[in-house]
């Protein structure tokens, strides 16, 4: 059976004309809020409240800052403006070590660690069978064998 992968998925569909229902939904509100202003508001009055309506229903339709909806840029603005801008950073004094701490730390310090070296780590490959080394051509020591007529690069 042939499946059809779906392609741009990432590009929203058009659904009303040109338009996403997205934009057609901030399209229809910054309309019909104009509408209510001129309908409820001397002429006077509506004209200053209808602009910043439609230009922002208009930015919010079609505005993108560094490819992101402007609605994000908007949220970000409002939750930056109102939220808390005092950062302090407060020293606090080193802990005294009590004797346990100090129990603690020795059993810890007893513990060895395995330090694995490159040598050591072209052995462990050798020694699990691989049959064609990436290692092949090049000695112990990363330069490569006598007889090997490759130029290293």
């Amino acid at each position: 059976m042939l499946f059809q992968v779906p392609q741009f998925i990432e590009i929203e569909d058009k659904i009303i004309g040109p338009f996403t229902l997205k934009q057609f939904i901030y399209l229809a509100g910054g309309a019909g809020i104009s509408f209510v202003l001129f309908r409820a508001l001397p002429l006077i009055l509506a004209v200053p409240l209808i602009a910043p309506v439609i230009g922002l229903s208009l930015a919010l339709a079609f505005y993108k800052v560094n490819d992101q909806p402007f609605i994000q840029v908007l949220e970000s603005m409002i939750g930056y403006t109102l939220g808390k801008k005092l950062y302090l950073w407060k020293k606090s004094p080193p802990k005294k070590s009590t004797e346990e701490d100090k129990e603690r730390d020795e059993d810890i310090s007893g513990l060895l660690v395995p330090r694995v070296t490159e040598g050591k780590l072209k052995d462990i490959a050798w020694s699990l069978g691989v049959n064609e080394s990436i290692y092949a051509g090049e000695d112990r020591d990363g330069g490569l064998a006598e007889d090997d007529t490759k130029t290293k690069i």
